[in-house]
């Protein structure tokens, strides 16, 4: 649904700011490399937990808003007012909401890239966004209810459900809504091009 947003006050631009560091319990760790279900956690033994910071440096943004007032939220409000979401969806996935639901379930978890930022924000439920960090590593973040999360252009990632095979999300976009996935490899890209020059090369 396309709305048409307000400019952003001084107020929404200081209630928009993305989490402090110190203030978000955000579970994120680094993969292990097993070919198991893709919907299990995949931590390494022993764990080895990445912190929010550490995905601030590779673009990644993160919100906890109130998913129970997501209708009349004004720190929702102001974000999208902010960064010009003015396009928003609702999506459930689950085995009896998708049809053909373990096909899309892989087909999520191809290792992609974006043209633009992918920004879902979980309103029940729970599932995996992985990305690869400056050394080629898969970072996987757990996303739970009233989980607001920046994917940011250019990045490989992918997505999976946990085990409970559930989550509804809203979906942002600024403009009319895009979701065109370009598959690994793609470093000619300029998405990729301009990701690698803003968050790899510039922290070598």
């Amino acid at each position: 649904m396309a709305e048409i947003l307000a400019n952003p006050t001084p107020a929404d631009i200081d209630l928009a700011k993305p989490d402090l560091v110190d203030n978000v319990k955000l579970d994120a760790w680094y993969m292990d490399d097993s070919d198991e279900d893709q919907r299990f956690p995949h931590r390494l033994e022993p764990n080895q937990p990445c912190s929010l910071e550490t995905l601030k440096n590779l673009g990644v943004v993160y919100w906890k808003l109130d998913a129970d007032t997501y209708e009349t939220d004004p720190k929702l409000i102001a974000i999208r007012k902010v960064h010009k979401y003015n396009w928003t969806e609702i999506v459930n996935i689950s085995p009896t909401t998708l049809p053909n639901y373990e096909a899309k379930l892989k087909s999520f978890y191809e290792e992609h890239i974006h043209a633009d930022d992918e920004i879902r924000y979980i309103l029940d439920g729970s599932g995996y966004f992985d990305v690869r960090d400056k050394e080629d590593r898969w970072i996987r973040i757990a996303c739970f209810k009233g989980d607001m999360i920046v994917i940011p252009e250019g990045i490989y990632h992918r997505f999976s459900l946990d085990s409970d095979n559930y989550t509804k999300a809203m979906r942002l976009f600024q403009g009319e809504p895009v979701w065109t996935p370009h598959n690994r490899p793609q470093e000619n890209h300029p998405s990729r091009v301009k990701y690698v020059e803003r968050y790899v090369s510039a922290s070598a």
